[in-house]
């Protein structure tokens, strides 16, 4: 398979997602680099950045994380926040 291929195989992230990522946090990254593997800590985001899109992510769609239960981490991926943010809707 060629590395095309690859790319086009992957599950895309949630627009909304990416949108709060670049948008509202200011991520500077291009869009093609968030992918579900992508960490957050290769976004140069840390703990404090995570808040913000928790926060962000509540007021944008309406949903409520659980405090304890989110368990997002600087090494965790942005497929691990698409699975939360998709299981708290």
């Amino acid at each position: 398979m060629t590395k095309a291929a690859e790319q086009d195989a992957r599950p895309a992230l949630p627009e909304g997602l990416v949108a709060l990522l670049t948008g509202h946090l200011d991520v500077d990254a291009a869009v093609e680099r968030l992918t579900p593997a992508t960490t957050f800590e290769s976004l140069g985001m840390d703990s404090m950045s995570l808040m913000e899109l928790v926060v962000a992510a509540e007021q944008e769609f309406g949903i409520v994380l659980p405090a304890g239960g989110l368990d997002l981490f600087p090494d965790s991926t942005l497929g691990d926040a698409a699975r939360a943010f998709e299981d708290a809707s």
